[in-house]
């Protein structure tokens, strides 16, 4: 089992910064792909960003490419996700994921946090 705690959501004017952590817990923090997903209401989970085992391989959707950067740091078995340039249809909850095989779909993650929110107004 793998328990994922995410923070740092908030409150957040358009064009400001968050950066939003996931702590892991449980097994090897390292052989896991990791990703963040997010659902505004009456929504599907959308795709945002994953990274690799390591830090060399990294995807993002296409509503946040440019403006949020995935970074995890193995020893202290967290990743992180920054998001700048922040607009209001980013406004959602934002959720932590691991999985053995990762990708851009949900189903591929087994492991998920209770998800932090974020809000951004204008």
């Amino acid at each position: 089992q793998v328990q994922l705690v995410e923070s740092g959501g908030g409150l957040v004017q358009a064009g400001g910064s968050l950066r939003l952590s996931c702590a892991a817990s449980g097994r090897t923090f390292s052989n896991y792909a990791m990703a963040w997903f997010r659902q505004a209401p009456g929504k599907e989970r959308d795709f945002v960003a994953l990274i690799g085992w390591s830090n060399d391989v990294s995807s993002y959707g296409d509503s946040v490419k440019g403006r949020f950067t995935i970074s995890r740091d193995n020893a202290k078995n967290t990743v992180y996700l920054q998001m700048n340039s922040l607009k209001p249809e980013d406004t959602a909850v934002y959720y932590c994921a691991a999985g053995m095989r990762g990708g851009r779909i949900s189903r591929e993650y087994e492991y998920w946090g209770q998800g932090t929110q974020v809000t951004v107004f204008s």
